[in-house]
Order: structure tokens, then sequence, then C-alpha cells
């Protein structure tokens, strides 16, 4: 790893002198607006495309446009929170969030719903790509490691409520309820970071706005292959676990005969392994090498995915059992994230922010592209499905396996 990797904050931050636990939750309810502007509204997708007179097909359109668009964004976010501060661009999100949201709530046709989701994307990357910036400015790699899983721990409940929550407020009020409630978060939100949360951008690490140093950074960042394995190695394995989000509405009422009200159960596999992939992950913060907990990490998603896969030829899909490999495949997911995520904002301490948002686009435009050409191909198939978890996973593991060929020291190095 790069000598520019030491850390340059600690655990006595002079950011933030309040209880830890209350950074935590702040910066964990930002990530989750992510997974509530998705995972409540699936509940009501038939809904929304009867109402709207929109087709299966047509519907994914909301997804893909939320998809691409934050993927497109977020590779502004990190130059603009390295450039402008961490705060600004976190409330200038938040609100414009807001007002697409009111948007949504207020769509007649499937085409304003587009739009508006879209718009919704070009916000909604604020949350992660600062989030990872501020807790890595704040403190050194070890203590940053257990942040992020304690983040990563509060982050994984947000899908489980939001397909609860989701699928309560459409039973009982309507889709248009949603996008009401998502109003609603995101004011709570702003008024909350504009009440506590720090500006954590040293001054020596304020990069220019100007067009030519921004593009110097892009070019920087972008020509070193390890930016790229390291993003596509926790990018691709996690859409694996996602087509099993962005089917939902097939997968739990056509295959497993669910109800929408019922959805809650694929989020409660999802949470219980993010929290409990990130649990060990901190706990092994400082006493294994990120090298081996990553390698550990991957054997486990490859061996649920296959498992999973064979599973799916052998039985017909019942809930008692399909659910299953999905809590096991995130949790491996979930362990390597932290240990993936820090190598990669380590490699230019002076860009966080934008190696952030290069993280987030990889992950942001893999599922997009996963939502718009992938899944209206294997919704219809648990079969399918088990298979794209598997290759998903295994092109992940590829891009990690390359980058230990090409630089073996990366990760070896016990955090500190």
């Amino acid at each position: 790893m790069s000598s520019n990797s030491q850390p340059d904050a600690n655990s006595n931050s002079p950011h933030w002198r309040a209880s830890r636990w209350r950074l935590v939750l702040m910066l964990a309810a930002l990530g989750m607006l992510g997974p509530f502007t998705v995972d409540a509204y699936l509940p009501a997708f038939a809904g929304i495309g009867a109402d709207l007179h929109a087709t299966p097909a047509q519907m994914q359109q909301t997804l893909s446009a939320f998809f691409l668009a934050w993927a497109f964004m977020n590779l502004f976010h990190g130059a603009l929170a390295d450039s402008l501060g961490r705060r600004p661009v976190v409330l200038g999100g938040l609100a414009l969030f807001t007002l697409a949201s009111i948007g949504c709530a207020f769509s007649q046709t499937l085409g304003q719903l587009v739009f508006f989701r879209a718009m919704q994307g070009l916000a909604i990357g604020v949350g992660n790509v600062v989030a990872r910036a501020v807790i890595r400015d704040m403190y050194a790699l070890a203590q940053a490691q257990r942040l992020m899983s304690q983040v990563a721990i509060l982050h994984g409940l947000a899908p489980v409520l939001a397909s609860l929550v989701g699928g309560w407020l459409y039973a009982l009020y309507g889709w248009r309820s949603v996008f009401t409630m998502l109003v609603a978060l995101a004011s709570a939100l702003w008024f909350t970071a504009w009440r506590a949360l720090p500006e954590t951008l040293a001054p020596e690490h304020v990069q220019s706005l100007r067009l030519r140093p921004l593009l110097q950074g892009y070019r920087q960042l972008l020509s070193d292959p390890r930016i790229a394995l390291l993003a596509l190695g926790n990018a691709l394995p996690f859409c694996g676990v996602f087509g099993y989000v962005l089917s939902s509405p097939y997968f739990m009422g056509e295959h497993l005969h669910l109800a929408p009200t019922q959805f809650y159960w694929l989020f409660a596999m999802l949470v219980s392994g993010l929290i409990g992939g990130a649990w060990v992950s901190g706990r092994l913060a400082g006493r294994m090498t990120p090298a081996r907990q990553i390698g550990i990490a991957f054997g486990v998603m490859l061996s649920i995915a296959l498992a999973n896969l064979l599973a799916t030829q052998w039985f017909m899909p019942h809930v008692s059992w399909s659910l299953l490999p999905i809590a096991g495949f995130t949790f491996g997911w979930a362990l390597a994230m932290p240990s993936i995520t820090l190598l990669m904002l380590d490699l230019y301490p002076q860009r966080r922010g934008m190696a952030s948002s290069l993280q987030s686009v990889a992950a942001s435009g893999t599922i997009g592209l996963t939502s718009g050409l992938l899944v209206p191909l294997i919704l219809h198939s648990t079969g399918l499905l088990a298979l794209a978890m598997l290759l998903f996973a295994l092109c992940g593991a590829q891009c990690l396996l390359e980058l230990r060929r090409r630089w073996p020291e990366t990760g070896q190095t016990l955090a500190h």
C-alpha cells in the first residue's frame, strides 16, 4: 500500500467530542436513506404499475433511472466534498432529495415518476460517500474499521424496516404515502445534519474545484488499476444478492407465494447477514490482516452461492429454505466490505472523497445495469437468480485475485 496511507487522525478527534455512538447513529441514518428509497417502494411495485398503467418491464425503468443517476452523480459527490467540505454537500444533497421525493409523491404518469426517481438518484449518494470520508478523516485505520462496521450494523436494519414500513403504508394508504414518508425522513435528516454533522475536511486536504485539477484527480485515481479492482471486487458480489432485492415482487410473490406485507422476510435475511458480517469484521479489526479477512469472506460467499444454485436444482422454492442463502451470502459480503473500503480510501488520502465516490459509482452503476438489463431476464427463475449470484461472486473474487497477484503487499499489514 502507498506510503501516504498513514492515518492523519486518531481516536481523540478534535471534530467530535460527544459520544462515539451518536456519530455512528447519525452517519448510519444518512446511509440508511438509500435503502429506504429502494426497498420501501418495492412492496408497492405492482400497485404503482397498475395505477400508472405500466408493465413490469416499464416499472423496472424507475429502478434503472434511480441507480444510473446515482452512479453518475457519485462521480461528483466526493470531489465536491473534497473541495467544498463534507457538511455543505450533505445538506445540499438532502435538500434536493426532499424536493425529488415530493415530485415522486405527486407523479401522475410513469414518465414523471422515472424523472423524479432519477432526481432522487442524483442526490442519494451523499450519505454513504461523505460518511466513509468523515470516518477516515477522524480515526486511525483499525478504529475506522470498527466504526464502519458499527455503521454497517445499523445500516443493515434499513432494508427490513423499509420493506415493513413500505408494505404497511402501501396497504393502508396507497403507494404515494411511501414517498411522503421519504419526504419526512429526509427533512428530519437534513435538520439533524445541520445541527450536528462536523466539518472534518482538513484545510491541507482541500482540493481545487477548478476543472483542470478536478480532471487531474480523476485521471490519477482512474489510471490506478487498484482502484478499479477494489471497487469492482466490492460491487460485483453485492449485485449477486441485490438481484433478489430487485426481483423481490416476483421472487417473494410468484415463487414463495408471500403477500407484500410479508416481503420483510427477505430483508430480515439481508439484515441478519449484514449485521453478522459487520459485527465479525469489527471484532477482527487489528487482529487479522485485511487480505486474509477478505479471502475468508469470499470463501463464504462462493460456498453459499454454489450451494444455493445446487439447491434450486434439487428442491422446489419454499420460504423454509430459499431465503437462508441470502443471509449467508450477505454475511460474507459484509465481512469483506469494511476492509475493501479502507484499502481503497488509503490509496490516496488527499482524495478520500473522490475515492469514496468511485466506490459508490461502481456499486450503483453495476446495480443499475443489473436492474435494467439482467433482472428482467432472470426474475421468473430461481435457478437463474442463484446462477447470477454465483457468477457475480466469481467475478468479484477474480478482481481481488488479480489485485493480489499484481500488488501482493496490498492488505498484508495489520491495521493499528
